[in-house]
């Protein structure tokens, strides 16, 4: 939907607001600001990181290892791409995250462009703002995981779907289908099944939709079918993703296909993961999580649910969507991220149909709940701390408490008012003051929030890894899973109880276990801070 033409500051601060040099503004702060100031969290970025460090270290570019083990949780493509950032940049949290935060700027630029072909230029500017601000989304393009890069192979996989919807044959839209199966390929080289699935289901799901019993409704299903089976588009997938797949089954045998495909994929579907489970409407609440500070926005489009299903871009869109949501509504494992694969639709949607957002209490009361939280913390954090029942929760409680100083509240409490002031203001455009209170939230959150919480719950484990890598002792890990340990010591660390001579290092809820299964060791202890511990085992007099 384009803007009307405003005049005197309205229209300046439509034409900024539009400005593809806002966007690139918004894409710098979102995902490179602050991208190697902050400690590499567990588990998931220790996992990968680690996973990337063993290649490097081993010259194994085939089989992914964690501390020693072969790593089956997801294909090869990230830890490529982290390696050769990090032989260029260093191995550091720079080097390591920065493939994610070109990707998640890919997925931006590859939006842009879609929606100005469909649309035009401001629209795609807005979508591209919406991208990168919303909370999720720059969390992923600011971490050390294979997220950022998978989005925006489905993104182009989708993209590429709905061009050749639109070409007026299967002969003029070949090229579209051929780079449809290449980003197939290297979404299937970064996560697997799922840069399939999707495509598939809801390219099928969009052409059915548009069946009306005549010759074209035909010719659509024929269409897709040519699409489908296409042998070069198949051909170009298998060369793209094939070779490693091979390479793997000659390094390792079976035990990647069986773990991956099994247990990673089917197994994630058929049962919780990890303790990864939700809950009914798991997803629904997410959805209003991750799309932060633009949960009003989103939910301004079900005024137009009546017109929707009569476009056709908003109907691809529309499936898109509610496809993956329905489908990770049944899964046994539940994480917000999966919600991710469906959500570059919804930005879409919420810039064509941006003067839909009228409502101010809609749009804003979301940022002022989440900046109200953020202020409460402290006082959350002491209410947890008595009602918490395990010692090891009521010390993380303790030491993420004292890391809230006063710089903190200001900057928070200045979200807070800036988001009030922005719902007082008349004007302009609602959706405008949302993109201003996102810039907002990306400054408090990257600024003040994610440092802090990820120095009470990383740094001290960097701090002991860097004090084991100095001592040159051999060092193991007893029943702690923290992987970013070995990643910062630069060895692996197997997971056992210590020997004479070694150190182990361990959540401190772990250590009156380890005394009680070996009174045979004499620990000293070596560094402690918070939850975690690092201590010399002797034996016993």
């Amino acid at each position: 939907m384009k803007d009307a033409e405003p005049h005197g500051w309205r229209g300046l601060m439509r034409r900024v607001m539009t400005s593809p040099a806002l966007l690139a503004l918004v894409v710098v702060l979102s995902f490179f600001w602050q991208l190697g100031a902050m400690p590499l969290y567990d588990l998931d970025e220790g996992a990968f990181t680690e996973a990337t460090r063993e290649m490097l270290a081993s010259g194994n570019y085939i089989t992914p290892h964690r501390d020693g083990e072969p790593r089956y949780d997801k294909p090869v493509l990230i830890y490529w791409a982290q390696a050769a950032s990090t032989q260029v940049f260093g191995f550091d949290e720079f080097g390591l995250r920065l493939p994610s935060a070109l990707a998640a700027s890919a997925w931006v630029l590859a939006l842009w462009f879609f929606v100005r072909e469909r649309l035009d230029a401001p629209t795609a500017t807005v979508a591209g703002l919406a991208l990168a601000l919303s909370l999720q989304v720059s969390l992923i393009g600011k971490a050390a995981v294979a997220d950022a890069l998978l989005n925006l192979f489905i993104a182009l996989t989708f993209f590429e779907i709905y061009r050749y919807w639109l070409a007026l044959d299967p002969k003029s839209g070949r090229r579209f289908v051929l780079r449809a199966y290449l980003w197939m390929g290297l979404g299937f080289l970064t996560k697997g099944p799922v840069a399939i699935f999707f495509p598939v289901v809801v390219s099928l799901l969009f052409v059915l939709s548009s069946i009306r019993w005549s010759k074209s409704s035909l010719l659509a299903i024929w269409y897709w079918l040519r699409a489908a089976f296409n042998p070069l588009g198949w051909l170009i997938f298998l060369l793209v993703a094939g070779p490693w797949y091979l390479a793997i089954y000659f390094d390792d045998g079976a035990g990647f296909f069986k773990s991956f495909f099994l247990d990673h994929n089917l197994g994630r579907f058929d049962e919780a993961m990890h303790g990864h489970h939700g809950f009914p409407g798991y997803y629904l609440v997410m959805l209003l999580v991750i799309l932060l500070p633009f949960t009003g926005w989103m939910l301004s489009l079900f005024k137009c649910y009546r017109s929707a299903w009569l476009d056709p871009l908003d109907r691809f869109l529309w499936i898109w969507f509610l496809v993956v949501i329905v489908f990770f509504s049944f899964s046994g494992t539940q994480l917000p991220h999966y919600l991710l694969y469906g959500a570059t639709p919804l930005f879409i949607l919420m810039a064509r149909h941006r003067e839909v957002l009228t409502n101010r209490w809609l749009a804003f009361v979301p940022p002022l709940v989440f900046f109200g939280l953020l202020l409460a913390l402290p006082f959350i954090l002491d209410v947890a701390m008595v009602v918490a029942s395990r010692p090891y929760d009521v010390i993380l409680f303790e030491e993420g408490r004292h890391g809230i100083t006063l710089e903190y509240g200001i900057a928070v409490f200045g979200g807070l008012l800036l988001t009030v002031l922005m719902l007082r203001w008349s004007s302009p455009p609602v959706w405008q003051r949302l993109v201003l209170i996102g810039l907002v939230q990306t400054l408090v959150v990257y600024g003040e929030v994610a440092p802090r919480v990820l120095d009470t719950l990383q740094a001290p484990v960097k701090e002991a890894a860097l004090m084991a890598k100095r001592t040159e002792l051999p060092t193991v890990v007893y029943r702690t899973s923290m992987p970013s340990f070995s990643v910062y010591r630069e060895a692996i660390t197997p997971n056992r109880a210590p020997k004479p001579g070694e150190l182990v290092f361990l959540r401190v809820d772990k250590l009156e276990h380890l005394t009680r299964e070996h009174p045979d060791l004499q620990l000293e202890l070596a560094y402690h801070r918070g939850h975690v511990a690092l201590l010399r085992a002797r034996p016993n007099d």
